[in-house]
This record gives C-alpha cells, sequence and structure tokens, in this order.
C-alpha cells in the first residue's frame, strides 16, 4: 500500500468552513454532518487516491454522500493535494475557473 502525504489548501479549508456555515443556518447539526461527509471522503481519497477519475485536467473528485459537493484533489508524486471543496450544483464553468 502506498503511502501518501495529504495536504488541505487554504482556500479548501475555507470552502468546507464557508459551507459549515451555510449549512448550520439551514439547520443546527448540518454543518457538522456536512464535515463528517467530507472527513469520510478525504479518508477515502487517501486509501485510494487512484481510485477517483480525472474530472478538469488533472483534477480528481469524490462527491460527498448525501451534499452535492465535490472534493477536488490533484496527485503530485507521493503527495495528495486538496485543493477545492465545491458546490456541484453551480455552473460548471464556474468550477474551471475556479480550479484554474
Amino acid at each position: 500500500m502506498n503511502s501518501y502525504r495529504l495536504l488541505v489548501r487554504s482556500c479548501a479549508e475555507r470552502d468546507i468552513a464557508e459551507a459549515i456555515a451555510g449549512y448550520d443556518a439551514i439547520a443546527n447539526g448540518l454543518g457538522a454532518m456536512f464535515l463528517m461527509r467530507t472527513e469520510a471522503a478525504i479518508a477515502a481519497i487517501r486509501r485510494a487516491p487512484e481510485g477517483f477519475r480525472k474530472s478538469h485536467g488533472e483534477y480528481r473528485h469524490l462527491v460527498l454522500r448525501r451534499f452535492p459537493y465535490g472534493v477536488f484533489y490533484v496527485l503530485d508524486g507521493q503527495s495528495i493535494s486538496i485543493v477545492a471543496v465545491l458546490n456541484l450544483r453551480q455552473d460548471p464553468t464556474a468550477i474551471r475557473a475556479t480550479l484554474g
């Protein structure tokens, strides 16, 4: 089993924090559920980083359970960089613009 180093970029941390705040505004505890699903997705990525398809150039992503968000990441050698956690219901052009 390969051991990958995990890096969660600050922009992805901001995405997560904004989503948590938004979901907590909808219902108490929904933000915590979003965080739990995000952490589970990141754990799945860490276990099998090559197991998820490329969707935007070199970016791969995994869709969260129960939430319309994707965790976008890149593999660079033995490193996994989580670059964004984005709402997938937005215009795909906006997603591409965010990813660069």
